[in-house]
């Protein structure tokens, strides 16, 4: 189905700034170069710029790659990560947190259970 993001292996964030009037051939170009290993896998990529304020997202199909565009419409920021070491894998919750705005470090948030993605 296209563009349905909840059958895939992984979530990868592209750290740093991005420049947001990349193309889906200049932001494939880029998964390429950063993610040689992840050929034949199933998977997402984030990408933000300097702003803040929108991110586009790639997502790897069996047949092909879909581009996802999202700019927040009320104020506030992203909160992305620019360097490797502030990378971590995220649960679903924190990715929803994430795609919505909210800082996905939230002491008082409810801790996931393990059977929760």
């Amino acid at each position: 189905m296209l563009a349905d993001i909840s059958g895939v292996d992984a979530i990868y964030i592209v750290t740093g700034y991005t420049d947001m009037r990349k193309s889906i051939d200049g932001l494939c170009a880029l998964v390429q170069e950063q993610f040689p290993a992840n050929e034949n896998l199933n998977a997402l990529y984030l990408f933000c710029g300097r702003k803040c304020d929108r991110i586009k997202a790639l997502l790897k199909e069996p047949d092909g790659m879909v581009l996802i565009y999202k700019k927040l419409t009320v104020q506030g920021r992203y909160r992305w990560p620019r360097d490797r070491s502030e990378v971590r894998n995220l649960s679903w919750r924190e990715f929803d947190w994430l795609m919505s705005g909210i800082d996905i470090d939230q002491p008082k948030a409810i801790k996931a259970t393990s059977g929760q993605r």
